[in-house]
């Protein structure tokens, strides 16, 4: 022993100065500190000892390991500790989540998910029943997303190599120096971690689409330690478990006395063993190892053929000693001493990867984490696949734009079969499953605003497997779990799920089925919030009827106020009435064959269901003489059924009486008020011809009276005309003209229509548009009329056209000209050519309304009025623009099509419009003309 310590700490003091390639991988810091470091070595109390050396190390008793720690001072880090994570869920709350999980068998799907998990880790998980399940709404659609991501892998991922090197690091962490195999898995785990990132990142460079996106997203970020797993490679053999001679300079040199020592020995052991046989004193030469010493077999009646030997051990018969020659002490102890420093060695080596990892325990830790979020993933979608799930959403986060039906619903599943049923029809035998043993799909539609579901119906019919199918789906959804099922399934986010199903009797307890029943009831009722579903089987039962339905009802009241959903089965009658006194309960049964007395497993919303308990009995065989007395009984209680029954229904009647009383005198106040307003209107109707034949005759005797006016005012400028070109010269025609030009244009700038005014009250009230009549229309110039096509609503508006342009306008923006017949005309317009600059001023004049803004065209897109630059170069698209804005006519709307693209175009037109002297105004492209630019020409 005192051979061994010594040689140990030589070994180590040699180790720590030659272990070169070690250092190559430390960080500089800590190679440029190499002086200061500190190596502590624990190891049994019966070797103790502290040698002082440039790198000080210092050997402390530590009885149950043997454990070897290296920290360098001048690299030492503060790590801190992988905190566990403390729920606030409180103890009652957990001892109803988990008897909830049991009832609905949640681990049993979590056990079918662990076939498809491909590393060990994610296996334990899911038989374990630690499968994720979304603590929020957006961590649960984040599940949602990987499983989406994980369906439309082509090929599952490849986690060969992955293992679960959690004990192993909990094990660094502790203190126990890690073995050669141990080192390696966690090696391998590593690197096998790289390979998955590296194979997603592949893929998501060949599709680009971003589908991969969220199993991406779950690597990313983390730290792969490829300096740790190079270490690891360059010291040790993964496949023979030893550690490499290369790991340092000091093992390399001493495995290499070794070997040479090791031949010297077998040699000097081999002619021995030659001559002892050659001697008679052995039948075959026998070279061995006895007490860790090499030796020779000789028999022992020749022991003299080995002098000075040492007799190391005999055979069970003593015939036969195995002695070490004089010549090889030498060399055995030499032996032992390597063989200490050898593993000496090795054990800082093992030490220092062993230090290495448990400083990386938090990266190690938290990838393989991230490994194991990503099996799961992957786990989920296959069983999707296989399944043939589809994938939920919650319909919190529904966007109230889609106008489907599912929109007033706010659990909308159609289809769906009981997860645990299907799978023992995929698992099957036979793999052509007929249909009759697939699980019937069940149709689940709760509407937004109830808040209790009242499922009734017989026994056996199915009331609990549907609750069940709600309440796993519900877990499922939360998890990221696709089920079966069709179309495109909601359902809420439920923080809670929490159950009351089964009999909870317990004669250990002294728990009645009833206690137990309401006991857990009582647990639901504390832990339950508003966003949990409930779900209470048979409600009420194994009590008095009366007292079990005002209990029920009482409980039923609060949980509707309290919760998100609750899901209750019944055999009750009464507590399916409750819907017509309150909106927030719903009802719904479990349809029942009275042909062949048979349930059909299939539920009818908003009905309520019998339990047909006889019916049942007798399809089971049971005595037809009991079933008939159970009949005469059931006819004796009707009477009392009845006079309840007629009790509600009268109450019924009242309350509908009086709504219909409420709803006839609002009936009669409308009808008052529409009689007195068609007295009014039949007497304006009365005087309208009077009227519109007075307002014909007071426009016309306006124009001629205007014409005698304009008449007389041509007949004086002809005649000042006359005269002055009478006493002119020939070289003052040009001017006399000019002259009489420009009194013309006065003269009918003077006279031209205004914009038309659409104030008059009198002629709004008169004016009923007719097809065919001519009307001015606001907004479109004084000067152009347009024709009435069609009539639409009765506030008087109308389809009009102008040219090939249809517009519908209100009445209020229309003032009549003249009557027409049926036939559709066409809008008309005076479109002066070479106007001269008086006549532009009335142009302009015309163009002004009373407040003095400008009035334009109207804003319609046609071919004569679109300038479309798309594909254009940006020197093309100026030239064209500046083009069409000279060749505009005033006060007319211009379209500039220059679409999306780059915009280079866009912004090209957009500075030729704002620095053009003719262009008014511009309004830029809006949610309905994308890509379109209007401006206002002047």
């Amino acid at each position: 022993m005192v051979a061994f310590k010594s040689a140990m700490v030589q070994a180590i003091r040699r180790s720590l100065l030659v272990c070169a390639p070690l250092q190559a991988w430390s960080s500089p810091a800590s190679t440029a500190m190499a002086g200061t470091a500190k190596l502590t070595l624990l190891l049994p109390t019966t070797l103790t000892s502290t040698v002082s050396f440039p790198t000080r190390v210092v050997l402390k008793p530590f009885p149950p390991l043997q454990r070897l720690v290296v920290a360098s001072a001048a690299s030492s880090s503060s790590f801190q500790t992988l905190s566990s994570s403390h729920s606030l869920e409180t103890p009652e709350a957990r001892q109803v989540r988990l008897e909830t999980e049991s009832a609905l068998e949640w681990g049993s799907v979590c056990a079918r998910l662990a076939d498809f998990a491909a590393t060990a880790a994610g296996r334990a998980a899911c038989v374990e029943g630690r499968v994720a399940v979304g603590r929020s709404r957006d961590e649960s659609e984040r599940l949602i997303e990987q499983t989406a991501a994980a369906v439309l892998l082509s090929a599952p991922l490849d986690f060969g190599g992955v293992e679960d090197v959690s004990a192993v690091v909990a094990a660094a962490t502790g203190g126990r120096l890690l073995a050669v195999r141990e080192i390696c898995g966690v090696g391998r785990s590593i690197r096998a971690a790289r390979g998955v990132f590296d194979q997603l990142q592949s893929l998501a460079q060949e599709t680009r689409d971003g589908r991969f996106s969220p199993l991406l997203d779950v690597l990313q970020g983390c730290d792969f330690l490829t300096e740790l797993v190079q270490r690891i490679e360059f010291c040790l053999d993964s496949t023979l478990s030893l550690v490499l001679d290369r790991a340092s300079k000091k093992l390399e040199t001493i495995r290499r006395e070794r070997r040479r020592n090791i031949e010297m020995l077998e040699s000097l052991l081999k002619d021995t063993a030659s001559k002892i046989f050659q001697a008679g004193g052995i039948d075959s030469p026998v070279v061995t190892k006895r007490r860790s010493r090499m030796c020779v077999g000789v028999k022992a009646s020749h022991k003299h053929l080995v002098p000075g030997g040492i007799v190391l051990s005999s055979s069970g018969s003593g015939a036969t000693y195995f002695m070490e020659p004089r010549d090889a002490v030498e060399l055995n102890n030499r032996e032992v001493k390597l063989s200490g420093d050898e593993r000496a060695e090795e054990l800082v080596i093992l030490g220092l990867l062993t230090s290495s990892i448990a400083d990386s325990q938090l990266k190690i830790r938290n990838l393989m984490d991230m490994i194991l979020e990503l099996d799961l993933a992957c786990a989920r979608g296959s069983y999707a696949l296989w399944t043939n799930g589809v994938k939920p959403s919650f319909s919190d986060s529904y966007s109230s734009s889609q106008s489907d039906q599912s929109s007033d619903y706010s659990v909308y599943i159609e289809g769906i079969r009981h997860p645990l049923l299907l799978e023992q029809s995929l698992m099957a035998e036979d793999s052509t499953v007929e249909a009759s043993e697939m699980p019937i799909p069940l149709d689940m539609w709760v509407k937004k605003d109830a808040r209790i579901v009242v499922i009734s119906g017989p026994n056996t019919g199915g009331k609990t497997a549907t609750m069940k199918t709600l309440g796993l789906s519900s877990l499922m959804a939360k998890a990221g779990i696709f089920f079966p099922a069709k179309g495109r399934p909601r359902i809420p986010w439920f923080d809670q799920v929490l159950a009351d199903i089964g009999d909870r009797q317990s004669l250990e307890h002294s728990l009645s089925t009833f206690s137990g029943h309401i006991s857990r009831l009582r647990r639901i009722v504390e832990v339950v919030s508003k966003d949990s579903l409930v779900l209470i089987d048979e409600i009420g039962s194994g009590t008095d009827p009366s007292e079990g339905v005002a209990l029920s009802t009482s409980i039923l009241k609060f949980l509707a106020s309290k919760v998100n959903l609750a899901i209750v089965t019944t055999h009750y009658a009464d507590l399916s009435r409750l819907q017509s006194v309150d909106s927030r309960f719903e009802n719904a049964a479990m349809e029942f064959c009275l042909e062949t007395l048979q349930p059909t497993y299939r539920i009818l919303w908003g009905s309520t269901g019998n339990s047909n308990a006889l019916s049942i009995a007798k399809s089971i065989g049971f005595d037809q003489k009991v079933l008939d007395r159970a009949q005469e009984w059931v006819e004796k209680l009707l009477p009392d059924k009845q006079k309840e029954r007629q009790g509600l229904l009268y109450d019924s009647l009242l309350d509908e009486r009086n709504l219909l009383e409420s709803q006839a005198n609002e009936g009669a106040s409308v009808l008052s008020q529409v009689e007195g307003l068609y007295s009014e209107i039949h007497l304006e109707a009365d005087d309208l011809e009077s009227r519109v034949a007075a307002l014909r005759t007071r426009e016309t005797q306006k124009v001629q009276q205007e014409l005698k006016v304009v008449k007389s005012q041509m007949d004086t400028i002809i005649k000042n005309f006359e005269v002055q070109l009478k006493n002119s010269k020939l070289e003052q025609y040009n001017s006399l003209m000019r002259k009489a030009e420009a009194a013309t244009a006065s003269v009918v700038a003077s006279h031209q229509p205004n914009e038309i005014t659409f104030n008059d009250d009198e002629n709004q009230s008169l004016f009923v548009p007719q097809i065919g009549d001519k009307v001015y229309i606001q907004g479109l110039g004084g000067g152009t009329m347009a024709t009435v096509i069609e009539t639409l609503g009765e506030d008087g508006s109308c389809i009009v056209q102008y040219g090939k342009i249809k517009v519908q306008v209100k009445r209020s923006k229309m003032k009549l000209v003249q009557r027409g017949t049926n036939e559709t005309a066409t809008s008309s317009s005076v479109k002066p050519k070479g106007r001269t600059p008086k006549q532009r001023s009335a142009v302009v004049e015309a163009n002004q309304s009373q407040d003095g803004s400008v009035s334009f065209g109207p804003v319609v897109q046609t071919s004569k009025n679109t300038v479309d630059l798309r594909g254009k170069r940006v020197s093309e698209a100026s030239y064209e623009l500046r083009m069409a804005i000279d060749a505009c006519r005033p006060y007319q709307v211009l379209f500039v099509v220059h679409g999306m693209g780059t915009g280079a175009v866009k912004d090209c037109a957009i500075d030729v419009l704002r620095n053009h002297p003719r262009v008014a105004k511009f309004e830029d492209e809006s949610p309905l003309n994308y890509g379109c630019t209007v401006a206002y020409i002047q």
